[in-house]
């Protein structure tokens, strides 16, 4: 089936075509339009046009226009559920979550104000700050919430007062294109954009001198370049970019529990979470039980096509990850033991088992690289300031959590590590209403909650003299 681009309220196709990929069967499902250049710019000049209009509408207005959005997301949730189980691979359940996850998300979103703030109000002098729209929005999205993540991107750049203009993931890029169909009934033409690429179009993007602000969720590599190519018309920035969180174990838990908690925050997506567990620090005291645990849930985990029934582990979303997810196998394999896992599939599919691996250490590829696959290295510790270090010795910083018996315990070792988010017996528990940042080379800026709405404004002060 073909899908169009959102261009000025307009569904529209290219004179190219490419084909989306399943990766559960690695045969092409769909195909989307390339984009050319001079559509880039239409886009940006659409999306500059409509948000002088949209800057000067009632919050209200916008209020009510991000909550239709997110009402029509609830009444094509089937469709859209489907559509991401295609191109990215979760299984079914999952992509029904991310559905729901992305119309709470604006939901909550469209209730968030950035009000003024008076600073000083007496016979001398009136001191407000307001918060002003910035003005065109490029969103930049990556390919393992197709959806939800398009969602963080668009409500706040509307409820801010800008425009948007939204570039996916080139290997999933369909959701989005339906989600612009749902835009072009909803919301004033040009206000949101959505383009496809075969990832080609990013720079051209990134540095259009009418293009305000950047939001971009994807790799490390790719928002450094963001970065500096943002830096010659000083656009503001937004990165949300990798992780290599640690999970820290004391040994006073509930073994098989804290196992639970662990596996599920490291095997979500098959590990294609920037938030998930990519290494567990666990104690010499509970290390062979906990290891045990971990292998009998990964042996446990029925690994398919995520549009068959009772699937939990879906594929790799790209040949490329893949790849590159079974060179980390066999750097696991030279590392240390495998327990669970630790082959692809045979067949057809970007299939891999969940792997767990044992009896490696930090200064190994496995332990220090985030491997954004199925995958999780545990490893032993005996001192907790040791393990805090190592923890903390890494270039990222997105989250992380601790678990033990002692829950004061516990979040005194998370507020000494160097994450965004820490959680304390829990994983993954991240909301619309809940800030997420990360420390170090995992990202710049805020997303969610009123931070991560003012981050889609410019502050301004109105100094009033009376005298």
């Amino acid at each position: 089936m073909d899908y169009r681009m959102l261009i000025n309220g307009e569904q529209v196709s290219s004179d190219r075509m490419i084909g989306v990929i399943n990766p559960a069967t690695e045969t092409v499902f769909a195909r989307v339009p390339h984009a050319s250049g001079a559509q880039l710019n239409q886009a940006v000049a659409a999306a500059k046009t409509a948000q002088q209009a949209w800057a000067d509408t009632p919050m209200a207005e916008r209020r009510a226009k991000v909550e239709a959005l997110a009402a029509a997301i609830g009444e094509e949730a089937g469709e859209l559920a489907r559509l991401i189980t295609l191109e990215q691979g979760k299984p079914l359940p999952e992509a029904q979550g991310e559905v729901a996850w992305s119309q709470g998300y604006l939901a909550h979103t469209a209730t968030l104000e950035l009000p003024d703030r008076i600073i000083q109000d007496d016979a001398e002098f009136r001191i407000e700050t307001r918060h002003k729209p910035l003005g065109v929005v490029a969103g930049i999205i990556a390919w393992n919430f197709p959806l939800l993540l398009c969602c963080w991107k668009i409500g706040p750049a509307l409820m801010a007062g800008n425009a948007i203009v939204l570039k996916p993931a080139p290997t999933t890029p369909v959701t989005a294109l339906k989600l612009g169909g749902i835009c072009a009934r909803i919301l004033p033409s040009g206000l949101v954009n959505i383009i496809t690429d075969a990832n080609d179009l990013g720079p051209k993007l990134t540095t259009h001198p009418d293009v305000a602000k950047i939001g971009f969720t994807g790799s490390s590599e790719t928002g450094k370049r963001i970065m500096a190519g943002a830096a010659a018309t000083m656009k503001r920035v937004t990165l949300e970019m990798g992780g290599n969180d640690p999970a820290i174990v004391l040994p006073d838990v509930d073994v098989k529990a804290a196992a639970e908690k662990v596996y599920g925050g490291a095997f979500l997506n098959a590990g294609q979470v920037c938030l998930a567990v990519k290494r567990a620090y666990v104690h010499s005291d509970i290390y062979e039980d906990f290891c045990a645990e971990l292998a009998a849930l990964a042996d446990q985990a029925v690994v398919d096509d995520g549009m068959k029934q009772g699937t939990t582990i879906g594929p790799i979303q790209n040949k490329a990850q893949f790849d590159k997810i079974k060179g980390f196998l066999e750097d696991a394999r030279a590392s240390g033991r495998i327990i669970a896992g630790g082959t692809p599939k045979d067949g057809p599919g970007y299939f891999v088992r969940p792997t767990i691996v044992r009896d490696v250490t930090d200064g190994q590829k496995i332990v220090d690289e985030e491997q954004f696959g199925p995958i999780l290295p545990v490893i032993r510790f005996d001192s907790i300031d040791d393990v805090i270090a190592r923890a903390n010795a890494s270039d990222y910083g997105l989250g992380g959590s601790v678990h033990s018996g002692d829950t004061a315990k516990a979040a005194e070792v998370a507020g000494r590590i160097e994450s965004g988010t820490i959680w304390v017996n829990q994983q993954l528990n991240i909301g619309p209403h809940i800030p997420m940042a990360g420390f170090k080379g995992s990202g710049l800026g805020v997303e969610q909650s009123v931070e991560g709405l003012a981050e889609y404004t410019q502050m301004q002060v109105i100094n009033v003299a009376r005298g």
